[in-house]
């Protein structure tokens, strides 16, 4: 029950003013280019029992609903005043930090001797150690790989600095100068939410501010709930794949969304098994887990701005992620790469929304958050130099009354773009090219967003180039009721050189001086058939270079002359085409991987897998499918019966006796 009404919206107000407040601290204090230009980092403030009360929208890394904090809180049996706690192991936390690189510290507010609240801090750090400069590898296959863990430890007790726990930190890092800055930026951070939060204390007392806290969660989550009960009940089935997992086969994500009155429930039976690859999430399957719900949460925020960003709005929200899978997997899975998972399942979540509700869901995005990073000794200063180039994000896919938005996908709204300047400035690299993709948005009554180009050029030799989070090189983003997919992604080396090769998807690139690398990243589906646009539409995107004069003709009907339509032309040509009415369009490369692996297929192969024990599950997956696609390929039935009966010649050559569950 909100007693008062007037003092909450204050409330409401003054905690969202506090934690943009810190998030801007760190902005304008952190080190690394990918705290203070990209804004990979987040500042919150925590009830004692662990919930997000408040989180920036403005500032920073805003996908924090959720956050399962409470075990970590519990794990320090002695809280005092001045103490801040570090922490980056995902499983010592129960899956509130989810890979190495997000550095977390957490400082208690006391008031007379007692918490009222928590704050908590992260930035995502560019390197924790590991095999790669940047700490993020797909091919890593366990977390050992990936740099320093620090299970929840004390790095200042009531107040006094444990050398001990920072120098091991600093000293596993490729660069601990910037990381300690960044440390500094994140205490500061904590000190001014403490601050905040006091003068509250000050003004309203602390009972107040601690009904306060209750009455906002339960606010928010009685505002979600409204409009979860405008959702038609039912269950709406969706999934979608990260590419190229172990063995090159992609990695299956699959959601059963259940919808009854005002509660949500995910089902993720379905899902891939957990890969020795980098790709799982560790998420402890800790109900509304903040790497399982950021599509619902924007959905829910989008129908209603008004609703306080805080984790009562996942209140409603149950999910069962099953035991070793990829959303839920065993210790000590790599993890690093979690951040392409996390995205392809907003795609998931959003397509079971658009079963739902098509006329308020979007077609797919871009779907990935592909991160560039270097590593080279500077020949001007002889340094050693560690940086992020750029994150390469593309289009957010088309919405059912407009287009999507060029160079941004919704999935990754919080990162911004660093300045070619900036870049050139702290890096011995050259930005040659950095702008829109031509030809990249899915075609649809409203298109999809554009994706990006960029050209990144060496001059140092040896340079070590990573680029995590690469995908839908081959899986495109796709379309909504008639929309058309978008274009998938590309890197090239040495573009419109002798030596041009594709890159396809880059773990760890040696470069030397002259060398180029070009992206050129997806654009978002298209909504609604292309031949429904309106026509000045499509000739604003001729004149703007987003759209040839070749694609306009041939996805649209459009033809273009000159700098005008030939309107005599494209009536006729617009007659002669069939209008489509998919309600999903997935593109020609997962048409043909689904034609064999159907849906049927996938859980039937799923099932077989869990009879066998976990270190067996994901190679026995990839030599299933190597066998039956190769019977596929030699004309030879493909059938639910073959896959029984191949595990079980499988394990007989492996020399298991019998099935061992797990």
């Amino acid at each position: 029950m909100i007693a008062d009404k007037v003092f909450l919206e204050i409330f409401n107000n003054r905690i969202q003013a506090a934690v943009e407040e810190m998030a801007n601290v760190v902005l304008r204090t952190g080190f690394t280019a990918f705290v203070k230009e990209t804004g990979d980092f987040g500042t919150y403030l925590l009830s004692p029992s662990g919930e997000t009360f408040g989180s920036p929208l403005e500032t920073g890394y805003n996908l924090s609903l959720g956050i399962p904090a409470e075990a970590t809180i519990l794990s320090i049996e002695d809280w005092h005043e001045g103490d801040l706690v570090i922490c980056n192991d995902p499983y010592a936390t129960q899956g509130m930090v989810t890979h190495l690189p997000d550095i977390h510290l957490i400082k208690p507010y006391f008031h007379e001797g007692r918490i009222i609240a928590y704050g908590m801090c992260f930035v995502h750090s560019s390197d924790v150690g590991g095999k790669v400069p940047g700490s993020v590898s797909p091919s890593a296959y366990d977390i050992h790989m990936e740099g320093i863990r620090i299970a929840p430890v004390k790095l200042y007790e009531a107040g006094v600095l444990n050398e001990q726990v920072m120098r091991m930190f600093l000293d596993n890092s490729r660069i601990p100068e910037q990381n300690l800055g960044d440390l500094k930026a994140l205490m500061a951070a904590l000190n001014r939410g403490e601050q905040r939060l006091a003068e509250l204390i000050a003004r309203y007392g602390a009972e107040r501010i601690e009904q306060g806290i209750e009455q906002l969660l339960g606010y928010a989550e009685m505002k979600a709930r409204a409009i979860v009960r405008e959702i038609p009940d039912g269950a709406y089935d969706f999934w979608d794949y990260l590419e190229k997992g172990p063995g090159g086969y992609p990695i299956r994500l699959r959601c059963k969304m259940t919808i009854e009155d005002s509660n949500i429930h995910l089902d993720f039976s379905g899902t891939d098994p957990q890969v020795r690859a980098s790709f799982n999430i560790p998420t402890h399957n800790q109900q509304g887990h903040y790497m399982l719900v950021p599509a619902l949460i924007r959905y829910f925020r989008t129908l209603d701005p008004t609703i306080p960003w805080n984790s009562g709005m996942i209140r409603m929200v149950s999910n069962y992620a099953p035991p070793a899978s990829v959303l839920n997997p065993e210790p000590m899975a790599a993890v690093g790469a979690r951040a392409a998972t996390f995205i392809r399942l907003m795609d998931v979540i959003t397509g079971a929304l658009s079963k739902a509700e098509a006329s308020k869901v979007p077609a797919a995005g871009a779907g990935q958050a592909c991160i560039v990073m270097m590593a080279m000794t500077d020949a001007n200063d002889g340094k050693k130099k560690v940086g992020v180039i750029q994150p390469i994000c593309g289009g957010s896919g088309a919405r059912p009354m407009k287009d999507g938005i060029d160079g941004m996908d919704f999935a990754v709204g919080h990162l911004r773009n660093i300045p070619a300047e900036t870049v050139e400035a702290e890096m011995p690299v050259l930005i040659e090219h950095y702008g829109l993709r031509e030809d990249s948005a899915g075609a649809g009554e409203y298109r999809g967003g554009s994706g990006i180009a960029l050209r990144v050029r060496i001059v140092t030799p040896d340079t070590i180039m990573t680029a995590r989070n690469m995908e839908r090189m081959e899986f495109q983003p796709w379309g909504r009721m008639g929309g058309d997919v978008g274009t998938h992604g590309e890197a090239i080396l040495n573009e419109g050189l002798p030596d041009e090769r594709d890159l396809g998807r880059i773990d760890e690139l040696l470069l030397q001086p002259g060398d180029t690398v070009t992206f050129l990243s997806q654009g978002g589906g298209g909504y609604g058939d292309p031949l429904n646009r309106n026509v000045q539409s499509v000739l604003a995107d001729v004149r703007s270079g987003l759209l040839s004069m070749a694609k306009a003709r041939e996805l649209y009907g459009v033809v273009v002359k000159g700098t005008n339509v030939d309107e005599s032309e494209t009536q006729s040509l617009r007659a002669t085409v069939q209008i489509n009415v998919e309600d999903f369009r997935y593109g020609p490369t997962r048409d043909q991987f689904e034609a064999i692996w159907s849906d049927e297929m996938q859980l039937t192969l799923g099932q077989a897998l869990k009879e066998y024990p976990l270190a067996l599950r994901d190679y026995l997956k990839r030599r299933t499918m190597d066998i039956l696609e190769q019977r596929h390929a030699d004309g030879l039935s493909v059938t639910t019966e073959e896959i029984t009966s191949t595990v079980s010649a499988l394990r007989s050559i492996i020399g298991l006796q019998g099935a061992n569950r797990t």
